[in-house]
């Protein structure tokens, strides 16, 4: 069955039955693996060196290749479903992911492994934009809309948390091959049951065929912006990261201006111009900015401050999901009778009173007190960014699905980039400040670089980075601040 959308009618929306709720469990199937596999790699790689003797540069292309690709490719896979059909990319992008699993798994190199993980983020940016498409179209009442959203940004969510656990458990019995492995199963029942429970749909295409330049642009803007940010955000100043951020930049203005001139653009810049999608794009990137900027701490100061092992701390830092689990649902509900707009405003200052209780943190504080405050802004942040889903989504035509999807995405993964940046330029001007100038150099950089010092300067390094932490959650609160701020100011009433 296709169904292909076509121009918005005023006829009443369509609920979605048992069937369309069966297909979006098939969905999230995907969903899961792609969003854990973002993480799965932080256990394993102690055992792939051992095994692959990768050197230090094809040691961070194993960790960061699938990630890059994935979010280079978002924008042309989004539209090319539009195109093609989103459940035919979602089964290509399936079997992609099992056979790129599988040789992940076995490869024998570096450079093999470093080609898989590439292959990984190519079938990962076939997957993403079109379960979350899918939904668009399998939903065409708001308020089922909302909740199937509602499970989309949770099961997402979990994914990035469960895969650093998924990995450490495996690695206690398996190779480490096997945390690609898992991967194949999934894939496997996704390929048999998607073309029974999911109906195909595509856009009502009008251009004369897929515009190749644009997406080789969205590809050469986004992938320099994005390493560029990361590498600034972990080495600091250097000229070759800032050049890719500038190349990236002026790449992403030559995009924009193609895109206007043409008749079945990649990116609809009329839509990104409604407040309705581009405000939801615009919070959708301050709350990942906070999300991800402020996980890099709260992992180090797990392990580096209270001493947990890495399973340990990913086990832990699985509780603050808890808050969302309850959070999220009661958001939706809300978003029935509430404007959404408020609901959201409400959720993101929920989240910034869960960062201001972590400015608080010292290195007396229990860590149930931490955990608290993780999951408070947790519960918040999860809860409004999924009504901003879910609102842009809703102002996307149909036919647009898949693209509005990738740029969602992408957004994401650009926010995300920018929070680890922003957030980690705060925490360590903090450090730097609060460390004495008689330790060693690499100590006042870093935590880590102060860890095999003296035990003194061990202790003084802990304290600075709880100060630190505390820095990058008061940032992190002025982002929710914001983003609460931009919600009530341009997405008010706008249903």
């Amino acid at each position: 069955m296709t169904v292909t959308a076509g121009p918005s009618t005023a006829a009443e929306p369509t609920r979605a039955g048992r069937r369309e709720w069966t297909a979006l469990g098939v969905l999230m199937l995907p969903l899961l693996l792609v969003s854990m596999d973002v993480s799965v790699l932080y256990f394993a790689i102690p055992s792939i060196a051992a095994d692959l003797r990768p050197g230090a540069t094809q040691q961070l292309w194993i960790l960061d290749m699938y990630g890059f690709v994935l979010a280079g490719l978002l924008v042309t896979m989004g539209a090319l479903g539009d195109r093609v059909g989103r459940r035919k990319l979602l089964l290509l992008g399936a079997g992609l992911f099992g056979a790129a699993s599988l040789a992940a798994a076995y490869a024998h190199s570096p450079g093999a492994l470093i080609g898989a993980r590439a292959l990984l983020g190519v079938a990962g940016a076939c997957l993403m934009p079109s379960t979350l498409a899918l939904i668009r179209t399998l939903f065409q009442d708001p308020a089922q809309r909302t909740k199937a959203v509602t499970l989309w940004t949770t099961v997402m969510a979990s994914g990035i948390s469960l895969g650093p656990v998924v990995s450490g458990a495996l690695l206690e019995h398996f190779w480490w091959g096997s945390v690609f492995l898992i991967n194949l199963p999934a894939m496997a029942l996704l390929l048999v049951l998607a073309p029974v429970l999911v109906p195909e749909s595509r856009g009502a295409v009008r251009g004369p065929r897929f515009d190749v330049l644009s997406a080789v642009l969205s590809l050469a803007a986004l992938l320099p912006v994005i390493y560029g940010i990361k590498e600034l955000a972990k080495d600091g100043w250097a000229p070759l990261p800032a050049l890719g951020v500038t190349a990236g930049v002026l790449l992403g203005i030559v995009f924009v201006r193609r895109q206007a001139r043409l008749a079945e653009p990649l990116i609809d810049l009329r839509l990104v111009r409604t407040p309705a999608y581009g405000g939801s794009l615009l919070v959708n990137l301050l709350a990942m900015a906070a999300t991800v900027g402020f996980a890099v701490f709260l992992t180090q100061y797990l392990q580096s401050v209270l001493g947990q092992s890495p399973l340990e701390a990913a086990l832990w830092s699985l509780v603050p999901t808890g808050g969302v689990m309850v959070a999220a649902p009661v958001a939706a509900v809300l978003a029935q009778r509430v404007d959404r707009a408020v609901v959201m405003g409400g959720g993101f200052l929920v989240s910034a009173g869960g960062f201001g209780w972590l400015v608080l943190v010292d290195r007396a504080t229990p860590l149930w007190v931490v955990l608290v405050g993780s999951a408070v802004y947790a519960a918040g942040l999860v809860s409004a960014l999924t009504l901003a889903n879910e609102l842009a989504l809703g102002a996307a035509p149909p036919e647009r699905a898949g693209s509005a999807a990738a740029v969602l995405e992408a957004g994401s993964e650009l926010g995300g980039a920018l929070g680890m940046a922003l957030l980690g330029a705060v925490g360590a001007a903090v450090y730097g400040a609060a460390m004495p100038s008689s330790a060693p150099a690499a100590a006042r950089e870093t935590l880590g670089g102060a860890l095999g010092s003296a035990p003194s300067v061990v202790e003084a390094a802990r304290d600075a980075f709880v100060e630190a932490m505390s820095g990058a959650a008061l940032g992190a609160a002025v982002l929710m601040l914001l983003a609460a701020t931009m919600s009530l100011v341009l997405l008010r009433r706008r249903v």
